[in-house]
Order: structure tokens, then C-alpha cells, then sequence
């Protein structure tokens, strides 16, 4: 059952952040709020609970501190996926676009064993480019990816539909209309 607090009021939008005309999502208020972040992660697992999941992979920043607490909850292991170089051990990346050029996200090689069922977590979805990158980074390591989890998606940009196109079911908490 879903709480009752309002987690898309503890959201602060910052508009014109990065750039002129996008409409920030902040989620470090509704991190900042105990029960409002209890909240978010119980809800975030919720539709995980009863499936064997035995590693949370996190995409640098924000899905590590929802993707640690997710892990926890769920009583299993935490897998970061970091920026190029930011790794200490052999790593494996994956392309990804960004409005600007190409970026590379990364993982330790031998993070997850073959067929382990890994789910996904971050804080938001837009476009879904990050989130592809990473199910398929997780994917060349034959990982089972169940599911991906957000706590906010952007619909009007498609990244859900682009994470089921792959065949990744995409749980979201709360959504904002546009950019």
C-alpha cells in the first residue's frame, strides 16, 4: 500500500536550471524529510518485494543514496554505476547520448554474476538514455535485469517507453508533465 505522504510536494523545482527553460526536479528535500524519504524507498521496493532480487545497481549520484537504501530494504547488495573513471577496479562501460555530445557510464566487471536478478535504481527518468546505458551495461554482464525504479519520471520524454521497448518493467512514483 502507498503511503500517504506527498512526495511530489517535497520535490522542489528549480526552473531555468541547467539552462534556460528546463524545469528542475530536486529531490534532496524529499531526502531531507525522514519520513518523506522512508517513504520513497519503501514505495520505490514495493513491487520488488517478492521477487528475488539480489543486488540494487545505482546510477551516479542520486541512485546511490535510493539505490543504498533500496538495497537495504530489500536485504541484498549495492552495485554502483559510476561516470568514466571514477572506478578503482577493471571496469566495462556503455555510450550514452546527451543533448550536449556522448557521456560513458561504468561498472566493475565482475559487480554481478551471470543471471543474478539486479534491479535498477535511480532518481528520474526523462529521456531514458541513462537508464538504457545502464540495463545494457548490466546486461553485458548477464545480469537479469526484474525491473528499474524512479522516483520521478518525465512521460512527456519517453524513457519508460524506451526501458520497455528492452523489455524492463519501469515503476515511477510521481510524474511531471513536460520538461
Amino acid at each position: 500500500m502507498p503511503s500517504d505522504i506527498d512526495l511530489k510536494g517535497l520535490v522542489r523545482t528549480i526552473p531555468d536550471y541547467p539552462k534556460p527553460g528546463i524545469m528542475f526536479r530536486d529531490i534532496t528535500t524529499l531526502l531531507g524529510h525522514a519520513a518523506g524519504f522512508r517513504a520513497c524507498v519503501e514505495d520505490l521496493v514495493r513491487p520488488f518485494q517478492d521477487q528475488r532480487v539480489e543486488s540494487v545497481a545505482g546510477v551516479e549520484a542520486r541512485g546511490f543514496i535510493l539505490g543504498g537504501a533500496a538495497a537495504d530494504r530489500l536485504r541484498c547488495g549495492f552495485v554502483p554505476i559510476r561516470k568514466k573513471g571514477k572506478l578503482p577496479h577493471k571496469a566495462i562501460g556503455q555510450d550514452y547520448e546527451l543533448e550536449y555530445g556522448i557521456d560513458v557510464i561504468e561498472v566493475h566487471e565482475d559487480a554481478l554474476s551471470p543471471g543474478e536478478p539486479v534491479l535498477l535504481v535511480d532518481d528520474l527518468i526523462a529521456t531514458g538514455g541513462t537508464a538504457v546505458a545502464a540495463v545494457k551495461l548490466l546486461r553485458r554482464l548477464r545480469a537479469e535485469v526484474v525491473g528499474a525504479a524512479f522516483v520521478i519520471d518525465l512521460p512527456d520524454l519517453g524513457g519508460c517507453a524506451r526501458l520497455a521497448e528492452l523489455g524492463v518493467e519501469c515503476h515511477t512514483l510521481i510524474s511531471f508533465e513536460g520538461e
